[in-house]
């Protein structure tokens, strides 16, 4: 028996699956904010349960926002900045007496859509979170690459390609400005609305309006699309990969999957583009999966 989790700046999820691959046990939970303590009580508190419940101590994987560092151990990149600077594996393996597994929340993502989801016929895949913020997880023959130093797949804080005039100046959290993660996380959406019409509306309410008719916001999605495009034509032109799966909130907006391929032909070196765009087979709880796959290594 598996034991995945996925550690979001809003919820934590944990799962159980047991050796047919089907998840026996799945349970949600608020995640605590700015809080480093109150995080690692409410991860053990669910484990415990999870094992209390299924009578039995199962192997444990985790999916966290950024990556543990090579230099310190402790966590970086965390866009939960409360995780940052933390000794986040050590001290879970201290309270549960025994080792986890960890990688970043992306490359537990693409492993899922690797093993037996949307690319489950593909030997390399570039698993793409845009949501919150805007990460990427890169597996090749069913491995997770997680690179030397571990920021494999840190698409989001590279800056867009092929930058317009207006495409400069946002800052990110990281310190830099023009990050991929600023113009395509759905708080990058949102701010780009605001900046064009002065109206604080969130995601979910634009892409309604676009399908509305509302030409602000059908202004708003075809700026989003094409700038996604080129951020997915600068990978293709390097790792060239066989299918990328989008996933996070705006993975749901379905007329991605049809209008970036259409654009993102002029900015790939090639005369043909045969890279699938595709969305997840398992949502949101596809990260969790991952997480417990961890441990098939």
């Amino acid at each position: 028996m598996r034991t995945g989790i996925d550690l979001g700046g809003t919820k934590i999820e944990i799962i159980a699956m047991d050796n047919r691959d089907q998840i026996v046990y799945q349970k949600r939970a608020a995640t605590p904010q700015r809080d480093y303590q109150k995080t690692l009580t409410t991860i053990t508190d669910m484990i415990h349960s999870l094992e209390k419940e299924l009578g039995q101590e199962t192997s444990i994987g985790m999916g966290t926002p950024g990556a543990i560092s090579q230099k310190t151990g402790k966590l970086k990149n965390s866009n939960s900045i409360c995780l940052n600077n933390q000794p986040l594996k050590q001290d879970l393996e201290k309270r549960l007496n025994r080792e986890i597994r960890t990688s970043n929340d992306a490359n537990c993502f693409a492993l899922s859509e690797a093993a037996d989801g949307a690319a489950a016929e593909a030997s390399s895949v570039f698993g793409v979170i845009i949501g919150t913020g805007t990460g990427a997880g890169i597996v090749i023959d069913g491995k997770i690459l997680e690179g030397v130093n571990r920021i494999s797949g840190e698409w989001g804080h590279n800056p867009l390609p092929w930058p317009k005039d207006d495409e400069r100046a946002n800052s990110c959290y990281c310190g830099r400005n023009a990050c991929i993660e600023t113009f395509l996380s759905g708080p990058g959406m949102e701010a780009d609305f605001f900046k064009t019409n002065g109206l604080q509306i969130k995601a979910h309410e634009i892409v309604k309006n676009a399908a509305d008719s509302d030409k602000q916001a059908e202004a708003c999605l075809q700026k989003y699309e094409h700038r996604l495009a080129r951020a997915l034509a600068h990978v293709i032109n390097i790792i060239d990969p066989e299918i990328i799966v989008l996933g996070g909130g705006l993975s749901n907006i379905k007329r991605l999957y049809q209008n970036v391929p259409k654009l993102w032909g002029e900015f790939i070196f090639s005369d043909m583009v045969l890279t699938k765009l595709v969305p997840p087979m398992y949502g949101d709880s596809s990260g969790v999966r991952g997480a417990a796959r961890l441990w098939d290594r």
